[in-house]
C-alpha cells in the first residue's frame, strides 16, 4: 500500500525550520504588542461571500484560487486566501470599532496558485489593522513598526519600501477610464494575462513583469496625475512623516496592490535576495471597507507578512538561528538508575528551568547511550549506574573534553548552574 502523502503546495515544517519560524513570530507578536496591538484568533473558514465582497469578483484569488465548498446546509464556505477581511468581519461583528483599535493575527492563509520557493498553496502570514484612524499618521507608525521588525530580524539591509497613492475610488474610476483607453490601443503589444484583464481590472496591469507590457505602460496615463487633493494632500504627508522618521522610500507610481478594497496609501517592502518571490510585507488603506461589509463607515490600514519569505531571507542572510543543542544529556543504565534519573531530572527541571535537558529512553549500554550523547551534540553528560545509585552520587561528564566528576545529589543543581554558565 502506498504511503499517504501530503497535498501539494501544503508543506510539513519539520523541527530545525519550526525553531526559526517561531523566532520570527515571537519577535514579531513582541513588538505589535509594544505599539498597542491586541491579538485576535480568526477562524480558518469564512462564509465565500465575504471574500467576493471585500477583495472582488473579478480578482484572480476569487476568480482562480479560492478553496470553496458547500457545507451540509449546501452554504458556500472557503478557506481564507486572507486575512484583513476575516479580521474586519470579526471587528464588526463583535463591536470592536466603537473608538480606535488595533488588532494582529496569524496563521495560515489557502490559495490554489502553482507551488514554488515562497509560494504555496497553504502560507503563513502574520497581520496587522488598525481602524478608526483617518489621518496618514497611523500609516506612518505602521511602516516604522514593520521597519523595526526588520531591524530586529537582521534583513534591514535587504529589503526596500515601495510606496504610492492609488487615490479615492473616484479618483482611481477617472484613472481607469484613462488607462483602458490607451491601453486598448496597443492592445496586441500586451502579454495574455494583460489582454484578459483589460476588460475586468485594468489596474493590475501596471504589475505586470512582462517586458512588452510594461514598455507600453511607459507611455500610459500617471495615476498621479488623477489623485483627488486630499489623496494627494496626505501622500505628501506621510512621505514627509517618513522622511522625519529616516526610513526610506522609493515612490512606485506603478504600485496599486491586487486587491480592490484598498485606497490612498498602498506600499510594499521587496526584496532582491528571493528572485521572483520578492515581496515579504505588503499593505494600504481600505477607508471603504468597513463599510462594505456591512458595519458603520470606519477608516482601516493594515499590512500583512509572509512567514515563509521571512524565514528564507533570514537564511539566505545568514541570520537565521542555529539548530539549538541540548545542555545536557542524561544517562541511565539498569532499573534503579533509570528510576534515579528520571526522579532527579524532574528537579533539575525545576531548578533550571531554562535548561534544555535531553533524558535518554529506550534503554540500552552506557556506549549506545553516550554514542547518542555525544550525536546530540550537548556539552554535558549526566551518568548514573549501579554504583552512582548506590553511592548517592552521580558523573558530570564533558562531551567535549575536560575533567568528568563524581558529585552528590545535593550539589547537583548548583554544580550544574555555574558549569553552565561558565560555558561548561
Amino acid at each position: 500500500m502506498n504511503p499517504i502523502r501530503a497535498i501539494r503546495g501544503m508543506n510539513d515544517i519539520l523541527p530545525d525550520e519550526a525553531l526559526r519560524w517561531r523566532e520570527v513570530e515571537e519577535t514579531a507578536a513582541r513588538l505589535l504588542a509594544s505599539y498597542g496591538y491586541g491579538e485576535v484568533r480568526l477562524p480558518l473558514v469564512e462564509q465565500t461571500d465575504l471574500f467576493r465582497r471585500s477583495i472582488g469578483e473579478v480578482t484572480d484569488i476569487v476568480e482562480k484560487e479560492m478553496y470553496s465548498f458547500e457545507d451540509r446546509h449546501g452554504d458556500s464556505l472557503s478557506l481564507r486566501p486572507e486575512g484583513t477581511a476575516g479580521c474586519v468581519r470579526a471587528a464588526i461583528q463583535q463591536n470592536l470599532l466603537a473608538s480606535p483599535c488595533r488588532l494582529w493575527y496569524g496563521g495560515p492563509m489557502f490559495r490554489y496558485e502553482r507551488p514554488q520557493k515562497g509560494r504555496q498553496r497553504q502560507f503563513h502570514q502574520i497581520g496587522a489593522e488598525a481602524f478608526g484612524y483617518a489621518a496618514p499618521d497611523i500609516d506612518a507608525e505602521l511602516i516604522a513598526l514593520s521597519a523595526r521588525l526588520w531591524r530586529q530580524l537582521g534583513i534591514d539591509d535587504a529589503v526596500r519600501l515601495e510606496l504610492n497613492s492609488i487615490g479615492a475610488p473616484e479618483a482611481r474610476a477617472r484613472y481607469r477610464e484613462a488607462l483602458v483607453s490607451y491601453l486598448a490601443q496597443h492592445r496586441d503589444a500586451l502579454d495574455a494575462d494583460s489582454q484578459r484583464r483589460l476588460e475586468s481590472n485594468p489596474l493590475r496591469i501596471l504589475d505586470s513583469k512582462d517586458a512588452g507590457t510594461q514598455a507600453v505602460l511607459d507611455g500610459a496615463p500617471a495615476l498621479a496625475d488623477y489623485l483627488d487633493a486630499e489623496a494627494a494632500a496626505d501622500f505628501e504627508r506621510l512621505c514627509s512623516l517618513l522622511d522625519a522618521a529616516g526610513i526610506a522610500f522609493v515612490h512606485n507610481p506603478r504600485l496599486v496592490r491586487g486587491l480592490d478594497y484598498y485606497n490612498k496609501t498602498v506600499f510594499e517592502w521587496v526584496t532582491g535576495a528571493l528572485g521572483a518571490q520578492g515581496t515579504v510585507c505588503a499593505g494600504g488603506r481600505y477607508d471603504g471597507l468597513v463599510a462594505q461589509l456591512g458595519g458603520k463607515a470606519t477608516p482601516g490600514i493594515g499590512f500583512a507578512m509572509g512567514l515563509e519569505r521571512l524565514v528564507l531571507l533570514r537564511e539566505a542572510l545568514g541570520v537565521a538561528p542555529a539548530v539549538t543543542a541540548p545542555d545536557l544529556y542524561v544517562v541511565a543504565v539498569g532499573d534503579a538508575a533509570e528510576r534515579v534519573a528520571l526522579a532527579e531530572t524532574e528537579r533539575l527541571r525545576d531548578a533550571l528551568p531554562t535548561a534544555r535537558i535531553h533524558r535518554h529512553a529506550g534503554g540500552g549500554s552506557f556506549k549506545s547511550q553516550l554514542k547518542k550523547a555525544d550525536r546530540s551534540g550537548a556539552p554535558l553528560a549526566l551518568v548514573w549506574g549501579d554504583d552512582e545509585v548506590a553511592a548517592g552520587e552521580v558523573v558530570l561528564k564533558p562531551l567535549r573534553g575536560g575533567e568528568q566528576r563524581r558529585l552528590p545529589l545535593g550539589e547537583l543543581a548548583a554544580a550544574l548552574a555555574e558549569t553552565m554558565t561558565q560555558g561548561h
